[in-house]
């Protein structure tokens, strides 16, 4: 059993509770947590799979992950980059050039997480039926508790715009 002084030391050190391992991302307090959020979430993960074809310019890089703010690129390099995923190559030109790239343990990360979208992109069919019959199930729902008349138009918009999605899918 953990004594309160063990706990206010693990707080204040940022280390993780844990029997046998040094991390655990469980643990609200694991550093390990901060990172898996930089991957895991959505410009992280996009950022590091674009980079995984090769180093890339901002703009260039922007470009590539489509939809993703200036803002929030540079907030996403600059997270990566302390976590030791990206490396950030300034050259001395003018104007200057500034590259990003992934370091050797942002490549094996970006190789799992490809593996994981890979995965997934393989599996839309069934994830988009899926999403289907949720909407369907929540359809019946709504029209059996309104009598048939939707309260909810933002989710009324979704739905078509899923369903207007799935169409359009080979």
């Amino acid at each position: 059993m953990k004594t309160s002084e063990t706990s206010t030391q693990e707080e204040s050190s940022g280390a993780c509770p844990a029997d046998d391992l040094a991390f655990d991302v469980f643990s609200r307090n694991c550093p390990s947590r901060g990172t898996l959020e930089h991957v895991t979430g959505r410009w992280g993960s996009l950022t590091i799979g674009a980079l995984h074809e090769g180093a890339f310019r901002f703009n260039e890089l922007r470009r590539r992950v489509d939809g993703v703010s200036e803002k929030m690129l540079s907030q996403t390099l600059h997270a990566l980059e302390c976590d030791g995923l990206v490396q950030r190559e300034a050259q001395p030109t003018n104007p200057p050039r500034v590259d990003y790239e992934l370091t050797p343990l942002g490549y094996e990360v970006a190789e799992r997480l490809l593996g994981l979208i890979r995965f997934l992109e393989g599996r839309m069919p069934e994830v988009l039926a899926a999403r289907e019959r949720c909407d369907e199930m929540r359809d019946a729902s709504a029209a059996a508790d309104s009598g048939g008349s939707w309260n909810d138009s933002s989710r009324r918009i979704g739905v078509a715009q899923r369903r207007q999605g799935s169409s359009s899918q080979p």
